[in-house]
């Protein structure tokens, strides 16, 4: 019975994610984002518990993805598009399935190359896209932000992040596996990202700091394999 209590674990992150839908048709945008972190939470223990428990099993990784692409793909899409992508018209259609297709891709790529891929993440994982709507939401919510008064700049960020979920973009995982050297270029650009969205933000700290986290983890994945790649050139 030892499977029981990681498998419950992973349970619970499809129980947050049909939360957050449901809070989303409800029009609660605020518990829907609290939601997808919570889900967030479950995500992260069920390995952990399991390894614990040496109770890893064929049918938790199949149970992991199938919640985590609802979850961190349809719910973070629907959220995205009741939120505001629906002022777009077909774009904002298009943003919020292409969202949703991408974490799909993304965890089958991600399960067909485990034994291939160590020591990083190919592509943006999905819980951290799901997260990057998740908290931009909460952000928006408590600074009283309209998206839709900055133009296209939302819709064309959601679909940047579906694409990075399904890039060759080469992400830390921090299992201390090895893996992509981290430069300190990356490191010093990462660490100015996060202090200026932390300024920017002062006045709903929580939502920024989250904000920043995830949103500096995306575009440092983008300008450390940069670097990677010229100095690969340079050889």
């Amino acid at each position: 019975m030892k499977w029981l209590l990681p498998n419950a674990c992973t349970a619970a992150n499809l129980f947050f994610g049909m939360l957050s839908i449901i809070s989303t048709y409800e029009g609660d945008f605020f518990w829907a984002s609290v939601f997808i972190l919570l889900a967030l939470i479950a995500d992260g223990m069920d390995g952990r518990v399991a390894r614990a428990l040496n109770a890893a099993s064929e049918l938790g990784k199949e149970m992991d993805s199938l919640c985590d692409l609802g979850s961190f793909g349809v719910a973070p899409a629907f959220l995205a598009y009741a939120f505001c992508m629906n002022n777009y018209g077909t774009l904002g259609k298009a943003a919020a399935i292409i969202f949703a297709l991408c974490g799909m891709w993304r965890l089958a790529r991600f399960n067909v190359n485990t034994n291939v891929v160590h020591g990083f993440f190919m592509g943006l994982a999905i819980p951290a896209g799901g997260c990057i709507i998740a908290t931009t939401t909460l952000l928006f919510l408590s600074m009283n932000i309209h998206p839709e008064q900055f133009g296209l700049v939302y819709p064309i960020t959601v679909i940047i992040v579906a694409y990075l979920m399904v890039s060759h973009v080469h992400y830390p995982n921090f299992k201390g596996d090895g893996g992509e050297k981290i430069f300190l270029v990356s490191k010093v650009f990462a660490a100015v990202m996060f202090a200026a969205i932390i300024y920017l933000t002062q006045a709903a700290i929580v939502q920024g700091v989250l904000t920043a986290i995830f949103s500096t983890y995306a575009v440092f994945g983008i300008v450390n394999s940069l670097i990677a790649l010229m100095n690969r050139d340079k050889l």
